[in-house]
């Protein structure tokens, strides 16, 4: 099985952080370290995540100075700060989730499988669900497509892409799936599992 580190980015996020911390901890697979970035939060955000952090020496806290108005762009500093803490760690996949998420509880490991039975693959992820609906039909949508809010990079990959380019406007994710796939890795979307997304996209 793959190794794997995780990283979230989170602004004032108090009522959905403590789901995916229960989540994660629910996971058949553990992380061997997981970074919350708390960007500029000024809600119970960072008291919650060290809480479970106090409890859990993997998770850790970092608390990111905040860079402006929330855009895409601080969200990529944020989680670049994230990186460098991990970067000497020695991990094969590195997993970018957003604060709003769930997911069962053998997600992870389902997804670093897939990693295992593939060494060409570069990126993995799932659909997602809001409003008890799958946002994307994947018989009519490109498979190799990975949604941003949750994606799973094998570390070479992501280090070959150069990560997450600091777009304002967003985009960032799918710049980093298609150059991704420009250099020849696979990426993909595995309809098997879903995440839930608890917050819709106009209110990020």
């Amino acid at each position: 099985m793959p190794t794997c580190v995780l990283i979230t980015c989170a602004r004032n996020e108090e009522i959905h952080i403590g789901l995916l911390l229960e989540c994660v901890l629910a996971q058949t697979v553990t992380p061997r370290k997981w970074i919350i970035a708390s960007d500029g939060s000024t809600d119970r955000t960072d008291d919650i995540v060290r809480e479970y952090a106090g409890r859990h020496p993997w998770i850790e806290l970092l608390c990111v100075p905040e860079r402006g108005p929330r855009d895409f762009a601080s969200k990529v500093y944020a989680f670049n700060a994230a990186y460098d803490r991990i970067r000497s760690l020695d991990f094969d996949i590195i997993g970018n989730l957003d604060a709003d998420l769930t997911f069962g509880n053998d997600y992870l490991e389902y997804l670093l499988r897939q990693f295992s039975q593939c060494q060409q693959l570069g990126v993995a992820g799932t659909p997602f669900v809001e409003d008890s609906s799958i946002v994307y039909n994947y018989q009519f949508t490109n498979i190799e497509h990975v949604s941003g809010g949750c994606q799973l990079f094998r570390r070479a990959c992501f280090e070959a892409v150069g990560g997450f380019p600091p777009i304002k406007g967003g985009g960032e994710d799918w710049v980093a799936v298609t150059t991704a796939r420009m250099r020849g890795w696979r990426t993909r979307t595995f309809t098997e599992r879903h995440f839930v997304h608890h917050r819709s996209e106009e209110h990020t």
